[in-house]
């Protein structure tokens, strides 16, 4: 059996499984956006599949931390959109 490696979620700080967790990646070009095969270039973050850490992700506008840049309010409400399409 494949151990599957552990990411941390960047709202609630736990650690889970990658394959449970959505993906918000930076490319290098700076566009930011969902990634749901797990395989963009760029910098990613982890977050849990849960509507509670999107809606923390929103509210203290996390990405600005950990991709360190600004990152627009559209950015953020397309992320939920995409999340809850996904639903």
């Amino acid at each position: 059996m494949k151990k599957m490696p552990l990411r941390m979620c960047i709202a609630c700080r736990e650690m889970k499984e990658k394959g449970q967790m959505l993906r918000i990646v930076r490319s290098p070009e700076g566009e930011i956006s969902l990634d749901f095969t797990g395989r963009k270039n760029g910098r990613g973050a982890y977050i849990c599949d849960s509507e509670a850490c999107i809606k923390k992700l929103n509210k203290a506008k996390l990405l600005n931390r950990v991709f360190e840049c600004a990152v627009s309010d559209e950015i953020y409400k397309s992320i939920e959109e995409a999340y809850l399409a996904k639903k």
